[in-house]
């Protein structure tokens, strides 16, 4: 069955959007661009380019959203297939195993579920950009100088979200007929952090033949 938009964005689901660029803002023009250029057919690795004028951290900023709402949805469009029995670990393979650290509740790298593992890191990056000191909305508010290590650390851990998604339940993303859109959401983050260089090439291993197969 074909995945749909419907199915997507359906309110009864715990991952939707959570995070809206408010119209007005330069933010939301940002985004409008980036989401023309994604329309318009270019190639993907042209769309993550810094548009000429603006601000590097303005882009990231705006990317960072916009891949965290749509790996959620990604993630929460399978979240049926993805239960403590099935992942009663978070890991990408028998190779590859992801705990949970978040210096509050958890202060040592913690061995969760996969399910658990993703509520805590969605609910942790939701937390971090609504955060006005970590991602200011206010024009003249600049952005903290550790902003890209912050970015770094939120897309590092997205990217596992596609770690587990693509080892563990690639089989229901073809069956919901979704492969496809996963792929160019893959492929767009991908580009995105080689672009700026946001994640260390270590992280990327687990997708590694993946990446070299479906990224050229």
């Amino acid at each position: 069955m074909a995945l749909c938009l419907s199915q997507v964005f359906n309110k009864d689901k715990t991952f939707r959007p959570r995070k809206k660029f408010e119209p007005g803002t330069q933010r939301f023009e940002l985004y409008k661009k980036a989401q023309a250029s994604l329309k318009s057919g270019l190639d993907l690795k042209t769309v993550v380019q810094l548009p000429p004028g603006e601000n590097i951290n303005d882009w990231i900023a705006v990317h960072v959203v916009d891949f965290f709402n749509r790996i959620n949805l990604i993630y929460g469009t399978m979240s049926e297939f993805c239960t403590e029995k099935s992942c009663p670990i978070m890991s990408g393979g028998l190779k590859y195993e992801y705990r949970w650290q978040d210096d509050h509740k958890y202060k040592r790298p913690t061995k969760l579920s996969a399910p658990q593992y993703m509520c805590m890191l969605m609910e942790w990056i939701e937390m971090l950009i609504n955060n006005e000191d970590i991602f200011p909305t206010r024009i003249g508010v600049p952005f903290p100088k550790n902003f890209q290590q912050v970015c770094t650390k939120i897309l590092t851990r997205l990217f596992r979200v596609f770690v587990h998604v693509y080892i563990h339940h690639f089989d229901s993303i073809i069956s919901m007929g979704a492969e496809a859109h996963v792929n160019t959401c893959y492929k767009h983050f991908y580009y995105f952090i080689k672009e700026f260089s946001l994640i260390d090439h270590r992280e990327l291993e687990p997708l590694k033949e993946m990446t070299e197969r479906i990224c050229h």
